[in-house]
């Protein structure tokens, strides 16, 4: 059975391995062109075309797939399945129906529930306790297609957007590999989804990113958490970019401070900022222009102290 791969990102990169690992072929992989990226806006290639550098396996890089049957090489293959992955982009009818087995997609979340681009942000964002890995097949419309798979995951209550995605990534390579089993075999379940239950997530936006100290201490733990290691939740120390990468709920209020103000400081553990309701403890910050660096080190360098207000 010969593979057809679509993908980009990290997120891919274990499914690739394991279909690179497997005992079918690996026809070829179409991924996005290499665009400028990091602090320096280099031009560099995809996560995918890196992984595959020296692998012998065909890349195809395109901005629409639509001028993929522009390029003989790849008008000459003939995939029996093809594999999607945090590849970025819509395939259109023509892609869909070229594989006679069908095109696969790993989705992060448990379909209907988080249709859409950042599911596992918007999933720890939203404070959920579980989430799951998801293969169906494509369907012209957005994560609307027929279910083969699920696997559920629990979230746990400290996880990162950054250590849940690679959990997930880790997950979804192998049932993956256990739906292309099915597939080959002929004996894939399929399922159509309850689209009445979809709920969605969109991308996220610049404006989501501040933190908004009326808001929750929960809540405020959950977005930072969402926002690690990107794009990162931020306030305002002094008018500058203060990223909060790290944080603590505490419950119990303090009577005299509003939100967004620097309630007690602890030497050894950070500083606590009031919030709506609660208190968080902000345990690793990291100022405009500097690196990461504790809660405590901050306070000792910048000489944080009780009264002080973050957001402005």
């Amino acid at each position: 059975m010969e593979i057809l791969f679509f993908g980009t990102s990290e997120f891919a990169l274990p499914t690739l391995k394991l279909l690179l690992e497997s005992k079918w072929k690996l026809a070829g992989a179409v991924t996005q062109p290499d665009r400028p990226r990091g602090r320096g806006r280099k031009v560099a290639p995809p996560p995918v075309k890196s992984f595959l550098a020296g692998s012998g396996v065909p890349v195809f890089q395109v901005e629409s797939p639509k001028n993929l049957f522009g390029l003989p090489a790849f008008r000459h293959l003939r995939p029996a399945v093809a594999v999607v992955v945090a590849y970025g982009k819509l395939l259109p009818p023509q892609i869909l129906s070229l594989p006679p087995k069908g095109c696969i997609n790993l989705h992060p979340s448990l379909l209907p529930a988080y249709r859409g681009a950042a599911p596992i942000q918007r999933a720890i964002i939203n404070g959920e306790k579980k989430t799951g890995v998801t293969t169906m097949y494509l369907s012209p419309e957005m994560d609307a297609g027929d279910i083969i798979l699920q696997e559920e995951v629990a979230i746990e209550d400290d996880a990162t957007y950054g250590e849940l995605a690679e959990l997930l990534a880790e997950k979804g390579a192998a049932l993956v590999l256990k739906t292309l089993t099915m597939i080959d075999q002929g004996s894939a379940p399929r399922r159509s989804q309850d689209h009445s239950k979809a709920t969605y997530a969109p991308p996220l936006q610049p404006w989501e990113e501040r933190i908004a100290w009326e808001k929750k201490a929960e809540d405020l733990y959950n977005l930072i958490r969402g926002m690690n290691p990107c794009p990162g939740a931020y306030t305002f120390f002094k008018g500058r970019i203060l990223k909060i990468w790290r944080a603590q709920v505490i419950d119990q209020d303090a009577g005299d401070f509003g939100p967004g103000q620097v309630v007690a400081v602890d030497p050894k553990l950070g500083f606590t900022v009031q919030t709506g309701q609660g208190r968080l403890l902000l345990q690793e910050v990291q100022p405009a222009g500097r690196p990461r660096m504790s809660g405590a080190e901050f306070s000792r360098g910048y000489r944080i102290e009780p009264g002080i207000l973050l957001g402005e």
